[in-house]
């Protein structure tokens, strides 16, 4: 004989099976990135947290929160170091100011034509272990190191050889980049990436070191800078995911390991979904008469690089870490045939 619950009883007993499971982690964290909602690296790190949450069987649950959602984007360092938020996905070129080995290891600008290069410099050639020796101080750890690509340089001028960038209006965030630019030729604006739209629409910038060419292609930026530079030459942002130390060093093993093979695999997949969407897009724009793509002959590319490299030997001289990173990462370009 079969004996069937009253559904008034088995939906109470099935909502409170899932006020059960809504309550069954261990941990609980607020993590904010450096995107806007919506954009396609912001739904990677929400699909990120998720994976986590499936990994550790419920374990760690993570909030994921766009750019200025509790601090603004220069300011989740402090955060997480003071227990405000517990993570940030950022670029650590945001905290040059706080030291400036940030923006060198966050941003080598230059240095990389392939994002793959710089995950395995990161992963097996010492980058995350130099990272956590400049990051720790602060009351962070790195879990794993991800990138976006190679950003593309969308301009309202044709920029076809290093010289055409002297007197360009363009938008840099502080650091070896605005720096690099500025040597190059450029008049760098520090202007924050959600500025970037009106900043070409009103004619403030020339061009902008962004982002990647389907997200400016996506946020309508080649409408009025007709002339991007794709594949790009110049800035490749490392993606910082960090916990709080104590909370890291607080975890089980069997955690911390679920956290960094999770990190590794948003590293990988975040590089070949972006760059499916980048072929995409560059599709659909030489499609448009009114729109086209430079793509920066060699030798001058190798022009930009060697005023880069200088840049690199200037920052190398401001402290401990800074040296560190530049004779350890000079040291896989070479070895690797990259320079």
């Amino acid at each position: 004989m079969i004996t069937r619950m009253p559904l008034k009883t088995l939906t109470a007993a099935v909502l409170g099976a899932m006020a059960v499971n809504a309550q069954a982690a261990d941990y609980e964290w607020t993590f904010q990135t450096s995107e806007t909602a919506g954009e396609p690296q912001f739904e990677m790190k929400k699909a990120w947290a998720d994976n986590v949450e499936q990994m550790s069987d419920g374990r760690i649950s993570i909030e994921i929160l766009p750019v200025n959602s509790v601090v603004q984007a220069n300011q989740t360092l402090q955060a997480v170091s003071s227990g405000i938020l517990q993570g940030h996905m950022t670029d650590p070129s945001y905290f040059t100011g706080q030291n400036p080995a940030f923006g060198m290891i966050g941003n080598l600008v230059g240095a990389w034509s392939d994002p793959y290069d710089f995950l395995d410099y990161m992963n097996n050639a010492g980058g995350e272990q130099l990272y956590n020796e400049l990051v720790e101080p602060y009351g962070l750890h790195l879990i794993g190191a991800a990138a976006t690509g190679l950003e593309s340089l969308p301009s309202t001028k044709p920029i076809h050889s290093v010289e055409d960038m002297k007197g360009l209006k363009l938008r840099a965030p502080e650091g070896m980049v605005y720096n690099i630019f500025e040597a190059a030729g450029a008049t760098p604006v520090n202007l924050p990436g959600s500025e970037v739209y009106t900043g070409l629409e009103k004619g403030v910038i020339d061009a902008a070191d962004y982002t990647v060419f389907a997200t400016n292609q996506a946020q309508g930026l080649h409408e009025f800078a007709p002339y991007p530079l794709y594949p790009g030459f110049h800035s490749l942002p490392m993606v910082s995911v960090s916990l709080n130390k104590d909370i890291w060093d607080g975890l089980p093993a069997d955690l911390q390991a679920i956290l960094e093979t999770s990190v590794d695999q948003l590293a990988y997949e975040m590089v070949a979904e972006l760059k499916t969407r980048d072929l995409e897009a560059v599709r659909e724009a030489r499609q448009d008469p009114d729109i086209e793509i430079i793509d920066l002959p060699a030798e001058e590319r190798v022009k930009f690089r060697n005023i880069a490299k200088q840049e690199w030997a200037n920052w190398a001289e401001k402290n401990e870490i800074t040296q560190e990173f530049y004779d350890s990462v000079v040291g896989y370009l070479e070895n690797h045939n990259l320079m």
